[in-house]
């Protein structure tokens, strides 16, 4: 454990907490203003980038130039799985609720645990076992709450075809695949984050990220210009108030904390962020969308005991 810090962590909690749980607030008033969900991720990550650059290179320089060509690669092969996640999750917040996205982008963990025993083999004890299909059984009712309506006491649901074409379908298997590209970059990093300090790896992933989005916005002749004072206003209040506020103050918080509250504090952004939709947007859960993030957020944790 780090030697006492000058605050107590639970200040960097109580300060980064709202500031991660407003990303998908900010983001849903980006897009809301015209701005295109890959050119929000783009500048997200680009912002981040340009405003770790200045410590990362002054203080851990010889860290970033003793990297080998493999190393490299798998940045590259990081920032690419973390570019998706950003794409896909933002892209998400454009077809569904945010609380549906948030709980759904949360499963990530749970992506990491099986993506670690589908290809290494990795022990797949019981509580992650009862944590993916708890998570299985959330994410199921998220997307029944999504498309069905529950009327006189019963679920009144689409037929299939108009459900699987339904924005709220496209918007969660987005977010879904926001949370597998995640694990993805996770698993990528994992080598390199035994080389390198925390500023030197997140850079690095940010910046490999920020190419990916950046070249894939080009490919997509998306434009980067043009948007209304409005959206980049948004833009700029989420580069700094989740990502350099929210994410400064937990990083700084969990190096004091336990694995424990590591995990508690992941399950507190979906729930932050489905307050704060709640009480600034009107956006009320249905009670099976609650129940199903209930599920997924105890699945999250139940699993979060293995990998720690």
């Amino acid at each position: 454990m780090p030697s006492k810090p000058p605050i107590h962590p639970y200040i960097g909690i109580i300060i980064g907490l709202p500031a991660v749980s407003a990303a998908s607030l900010i983001i849903h008033a980006a897009l809301q203003a015209g701005a295109p969900p890959l050119g929000v991720a783009a500048y997200r990550l680009v912002f981040a980038s340009l405003a770790l650059a200045p410590l990362a290179w002054a203080r851990y320089r010889p860290e970033l130039l003793r990297l080998s060509r493999r190393d490299w690669l798998l940045a590259a092969g990081a920032g690419l799985f973390l570019g998706l996640h950003f794409g896909t999750w933002i892209t998400s917040l454009q077809y569904t609720a945010i609380a549906s996205s948030v709980v759904l982008v949360s499963i990530s963990p749970l992506f990491v645990g099986l993506f670690s025993w589908l290809l290494w083999r990795e022990r797949f004890g019981r509580a992650l076992l009862g944590g993916l299909a708890l998570t299985t059984i959330g994410a199921a009712l998220v997307g029944l709450a999504d498309a069905c309506a529950l009327t006189g006491g019963n679920l009144v649901c689409p037929p299939v075809a108009q459900f699987v074409r339904g924005r709220a379908f496209v918007g969660d298997l987005l977010a879904l695949a926001g949370a597998a590209a995640f694990a993805g970059y996770l698993l990528l990093g994992r080598a390199l984050r035994a080389k390198l300090s925390l500023v030197a790896y997140i850079f690095i992933g940010y910046s490999a990220a920020a190419i990916t989005l950046l070249l894939t916005v080009f490919a997509r002749r998306i434009p980067l210009f043009g948007y209304s004072p409005t959206a980049y206003f948004w833009i700029v209040v989420l580069a700094v108030v989740p990502q350099l506020i929210g994410h400064s103050a937990f990083n700084w918080a969990l190096r004091y904390l336990s694995a424990t509250y590591v995990a508690v504090t992941i399950l507190g952004e979906p729930i932050g962020s489905t307050v704060l939709a709640f009480i600034l947007l009107q956006q009320v859960p249905a009670p099976l969308k609650l129940l199903g993030g209930a599920f997924i957020l105890i699945g999250i944790l139940l699993a979060s005991r293995q990998r720690q």
